[in-house]
C-alpha cells in the first residue's frame, strides 16, 4: 500500500505542481502551493452545493502535508464536507480517489481534513450545501493547507451569488392529486385544495382527444379558464378560482432535469434558469392553458397576484394515462 501512495503522490504532485507553477507568482517563496476551481455550475440555489476541488503540494524532499480546511462566510447547512479520498482522472476518463485523509470535521463555518498518509500532494473535493440564511447574500470561501515545513497557504474564491428563488424537485401528480399551488410549491388533492382555495393557481388534468387539430392529452389549465373547454368533467373545489398566466416552452432547466446524472450526451447543453430569467419573463398576453404537455416540456407561470413568478418542468409526463411528475422553480417577485 505505501508504494501505491508513494507512486500516486508522485503522480499527483507531477500533475498538480506544473499548473501550480503556471499560476505561481514570480515572486512567492513559499514552497507549499495550492489551486482551487469550482466544479458545479449554474445558479448557486439554497439547498444544493457548490463543489469545489482543492489541490495542494509540496517538493517531496521538503516535507509532507499535514492538513486542509476551508472557512466559508456563512456556515453551511447539515451535510457540508470535505472527501478525505484525493482524486486524479486517468488516462481513460474515469475519476479515481485515494483516501489520505481522516473523515472532515466541520465546525460552525469551517471545515478540516487532517491527513493521515504520508503524502505531499493531494486534491481534495469540497461540497458547500446553501443555507437557507445565505438566499440573496454572497458568500465566500476561505481555502488553505498546512505542511509539516511549518508552511501554511490560502487562496480565496468567490464571492458567489446566491439566488433567492426556491426549487421544489419531483413532485407527483395525478387525476386525483392534481391541484397545484405554486405559494406553497406543492399538489394537493380536491379535499385539500378546498382548505386554502385562495393559494391553488393550476389544476392538472389528463383528457385522450383532438378537437380541431389541438390535442389536449397532459393539460395544466387555471381555474379560471373557460371550463367547457378547458376543464371538462372538472368540478373544482368551492373557491378555487384563481386566473393564472402561463407560458409553454420547451426549455430543459438543468437543475430541474437533473442532467448531471444522465449520459453526456443527454446532459449537454446545460441551461439553467437563474432568479433574472424568471423575473424578466413576460408573460403579457399569455393564456391561461397549456395543452398536450409531453415530457422534457416546460411552462413560465405567474400568479394572479403578481407574487410569484415559476417555471414548471415536466420531468415525465405519463404516455397514454393520466400522472406525472413535475419540478419547480419559484420567484417572489414582491
Amino acid at each position: 500500500m505505501k508504494s501505491k501512495i508513494l507512486l500516486y503522490s508522485v503522480y499527483a504532485l507531477c500533475c498538480i505542481s506544473v499548473f501550480l507553477y503556471s499560476c505561481a507568482d514570480e515572486d512567492d517563496t513559499t514552497i507549499l502551493q495550492n489551486k482551487c476551481l469550482k466544479r458545479s455550475l449554474g445558479p448557486n440555489i439554497c439547498g444544493n452545493e457548490i463543489e469545489f476541488a482543492y489541490a495542494m503540494a509540496i517538493p517531496y524532499s521538503a516535507g509532507k502535508l499535514v492538513n486542509a480546511k476551508v472557512e466559508a462566510s456563512i456556515a453551511g447547512a447539515a451535510g457540508t464536507w470535505m472527501e478525505n479520498k484525493s482524486y486524479y482522472t486517468r488516462l481513460d476518463g474515469i475519476d479515481e480517489g485515494i483516501v489520505v485523509g481522516n473523515p472532515s470535521v466541520t465546525d460552525g463555518k469551517i471545515t478540516q481534513v487532517d491527513y493521515c498518509i504520508d503524502t505531499c500532494a493531494a486534491t481534495l473535493r469540497y461540497y458547500y450545501v446553501i443555507p437557507e440564511e445565505a438566499k440573496g447574500s454572497k458568500v465566500t470561501f476561505t481555502f488553505s493547507a498546512q505542511a509539516s515545513n511549518g508552511e501554511t497557504v490560502s487562496m480565496d474564491m468567490g464571492p458567489y451569488d446566491i439566488a433567492t428563488m426556491d426549487m421544489k424537485l419531483d413532485l407527483s401528480i395525478s387525476s386525483t392529486k392534481c391541484y397545484i399551488s405554486i405559494e406553497d410549491m406543492a399538489v394537493y388533492t380536491a379535499a385539500e385544495a378546498a382548505e386554502h382555495p385562495e393559494k391553488i393557481d393550476l389544476v392538472y388534468l389528463y383528457r385522450n382527444y383532438s378537437v380541431d387539430n389541438v390535442t389536449f392529452n397532459h393539460a395544466f389549465v387555471a381555474p379560471a379558464a373557460d371550463a367547457s373547454k378547458y376543464l371538462p368533467g372538472i368540478t373544482l373545489p368551492e373557491g378555487v378560482n384563481r386566473n393564472t398566466k402561463i407560458r409553454d416552452v420547451g426549455i430543459k432547466d438543468a437543475h430541474l432535469a437533473r442532467l448531471h446524472l444522465k449520459n453526456p450526451a443527454e446532459a449537454q447543453p446545460a441551461i439553467y434558469i437563474d432568479d433574472i430569467d424568471l423575473r424578466d419573463i413576460d408573460m403579457h398576453n399569455m393564456p391561461n392553458w397549456a395543452l398536450d404537455i409531453i415530457t422534457n416540456d416546460g411552462m413560465w407561470i405567474e400568479t394572479q397576484d403578481g407574487k410569484y413568478k415559476a417555471y414548471i418542468y415536466a420531468n415525465e409526463m405519463k404516455k397514454g394515462r393520466a400522472g406525472g411528475t413535475i419540478s419547480m422553480k419559484r420567484y417572489t417577485v414582491y
